[in-house]
């Protein structure tokens, strides 16, 4: 049962402009331990992307599942332009 400790949406990449992954969840610190150890999903897990490069908060789950399916919509472009943002390295980010 997740605790609900971290609601995010977040994006991963394998690696600078390389290949994205659109997510949301209830626990984004296990969610990462799922994904670094090739359990988070099947795609992430076959293109290699565990690399966190974006993230937001949210109180509570349905507005991070309403950003994720609107994230997964959006233009690769947009996506990147997101990303970099905040982020121009495509660092991995930390959680806290």
């Amino acid at each position: 049962m997740p605790r609900f400790d971290f609601i995010a949406a977040y994006m991963l990449a394998n690696r600078k402009n390389g290949t994205l992954y659109a997510g949301s969840t209830a626990d984004l610190v296990a969610r990462m331990d799922a994904h670094k150890t090739g359990r988070g999903s099947w795609f992430a897990a076959k293109y290699g992307c565990n690399r966190l490069v974006w993230y937001e908060r949210f109180d509570e789950m349905e507005p991070a599942i309403a950003y994720e399916k609107r994230l997964k919509r959006w233009p690769r472009k947009w996506k990147i332009d997101l990303i970099e943002s905040v982020n121009p390295n495509w660092d991995d980010l930390p959680l806290f």
